[in-house]
């Protein structure tokens, strides 16, 4: 868990460092002591109940979602364990969980406790506070030579050059091997000829239908057409608009009706069809608008259709170019003439870190499956010829590593103005700290914030309602956090958010809620807070069974374990 966290597998002297070896010989301790106390009160689980338990495991069940004899036996053999151990092993939890069910089911948060709870969270405060900004400060004197020196040996590890290193690839793509240029005009032509529909876009018509009920009401639309009537006129006439009657602007292909398509696409412009038998009844269409078939011309897609046949060719001859710089290679061509006899470009990164950072601290750019190649060429050596590396999803890049750079400390005069830099970001901070304090100091000798406000040019700034944990933008959650860290009255120094300033606070105002009981907790919480106090309990209980028991830890064999 620790390592997913962290986003890497811990080594032995990682996780010792953290406290898990202490952990995990805590949890046998009190397995043991819980053991013991068992044994002695003479608490057993009957065969009936241990297959039970068996049986309800959720990592045996079978598709059916039943007990499944080959799943039980498929999950042990995964983890190394064998069925006599673990039914001892279950066995053994069960036991123990007579005794901590005895001591912890049922228990609930004590009220009093709950309402502690609603009140503590329920309580909110007024603050005054003044911001003191980085500017107030500025600009900070340059560093006297001593004190710049006496500052970069004390963090002189944090400039420590890294490792470079000189690499050299060659990529193998498509794109990098294409060649339009041999691409043949009659094979151009051809391709566009045969993919004609692919350079045009067909004739597309507005289309408008009035679907009648029968084909007596849409003849006698018909005819009152051919009198002198608008088709708008017998749109109005079937109660409907014109949003009702546009089936919209389609290709002849996209209109799923034949017989509706066929006569759209024979009108003119403006024109209203004949009576047609639609899929939901007899129609009248008209097209109010049409915009023509246009084909691209061959000149204007020459170049695209060239440069697509040299790519299609280019991937269907990238692994034969693969395997030729491979033949090449392996009869002793340097990667340089074996890319070169393959067409492939040579590029060579003279410095590069493991992180990708040239030495003067830009990122070094367009390096394929950057961090992949950069790992891969860390773990090699200079002049070993290493594996292919694919990239992309059809494509290799080869690489060398040419020198390696050693990691080293450097002189003050190679970063000079980074150090200076930071000495200064670094002396800002200092200063304005102890402008902010000197103002704490001043209010709780009996100043105002006004008057302090007054004496630095500031504005003092009023923050009503605040909760604990809130999420306040203008004061962040750490001032936040200090302002419920004091009594009301008393004052205090945070960073504002920013960054860039601090804040000089007063707590004016601390209101409990009136009438705050358990009521005003949450399920979510109660659950929470009653578990909390079981583990508590349990923890109790087992420092007691401590004490009761001698318990011994063989050294040696703890040792033995680490070192697997």
């Amino acid at each position: 868990m620790l390592s997913q966290r962290l986003g890497q597998r811990l080594t032995r002297e990682q996780a010792e460092s953290l406290g898990v070896d202490q952990q995990v010989l805590a949890q046998l301790v009190a397995g043991a002591v819980l053991d013991e106390q068992a044994r002695e009160m003479r608490l057993g689980l009957s065969q009936d109940r241990l297959a039970a338990l068996v049986k309800d495991d959720p990592a045996f069940k079978g598709p059916d979602g039943n007990y499944s004899r080959e799943q039980f036996d498929y999950v042990l053999r995964q983890v190394g364990m064998r069925p006599e151990d673990y039914l001892k092993n279950r066995e053994q939890v069960a036991i123990r969980q007579q005794i901590v069910e005895a001591s912890t089911d049922g228990l609930k948060t004590p009220d009093a406790f709950l309402t502690a709870v609603a009140l503590f969270k329920g309580e909110d405060r007024t603050v005054d506070y003044v911001a003191i900004p980085r500017s107030s400060v500025e600009p900070i004197p340059e560093p006297a030579e001593t004190a710049l020196t006496t500052w970069f040996d004390d963090h002189k590890r944090e400039y420590a050059a890294p490792e470079y290193r000189k690499i050299a690839y060659a990529k193998l793509e498509p794109a990098d091997i294409a060649d339009p240029a041999a691409i043949a005009d009659e094979q151009v032509k051809a391709d566009y000829d045969k993919n004609i529909a692919r350079y045009t876009t067909p004739e597309k018509r507005a289309i408008e239908q009035i679907v009648f009920k029968d084909e007596a009401s849409a003849k006698a639309a018909a005819d009152s057409i051919k009198g002198g009537a608008t088709f708008d006129d017998v749109i109005k006439a079937e109660g409907k608009t014109p949003a009702d009657v546009s089936i919209g602007t389609l290709a002849k292909s996209e209109v799923a009706d034949k017989t509706i398509a066929d006569a759209a696409f024979a009108l003119a412009e403006g024109a209203v069809s004949e009576v047609l038998p639609g899929t939901f009844g007899p129609v009248l269409l008209r097209v109010t608008k049409v915009d023509a078939e246009v084909v691209q011309a061959f000149d204007a897609v020459r170049d695209t259709i060239r440069n697509e046949l040299a790519m299609a060719e280019a991937a269907s001859v990238l692994l034969d170019t693969h395997d030729a710089y491979e033949d090449a290679r392996a009869g002793g061509d340097t990667l340089e003439e074996a890319a070169a006899k393959v067409k492939l470009k040579v590029v060579t990164i003279e410095a590069v870190s493991r992180t990708g950072e040239a030495p003067d601290g830009t990122v070094v750019k367009d390096i394929p499956e950057s961090a992949k190649l950069l790992d891969a060429a860390f773990d090699s050596d200079v002049d070993v010829e290493n594996p292919a590396m694919p990239i992309g999803g059809s494509g290799f890049v080869f690489y060398e590593v040419k020198a390696v750079t050693a990691a080293r400390d450097r002189a003050l005069d190679e970063i000079k103005d980074k150090v200076i830099a930071d000495w200064k970001k670094q002396e800002g901070e200092r200063l304005l700290s102890t402008k902010a304090e000197d103002a704490r100091k001043k209010l709780a000798g009996g100043a105002t914030l006004d008057a302090i406000a007054t004496e630095l040019a500031l504005t003092k700034q009023t923050k009503r309602g605040l909760k604990r944990g809130a999420e306040d933008s203008d004061l962040g959650a750490n001032a936040v956090e200090a302002v419920f860290a004091v009594k009301q009255g008393d004052s205090g120094v945070v960073a504002g958010p920013d960054g860039d300033s601090q804040f000089v606070f007063v707590v004016t105002e601390a209101i409990t809620p009136a009438g705050a009981g358990p009521e005003l907790v949450g399920e979510d919480d109660r659950k929470a807070y009653a578990s909390a106090i079981a583990d508590d309990l349990l923890d109790e209980l087992v420092n007691r069974l401590r004490g009761q028991y001698d318990v011994t830890v063989n050294d040696a064999a703890i040792a033995a374990a680490k070192s697997f």
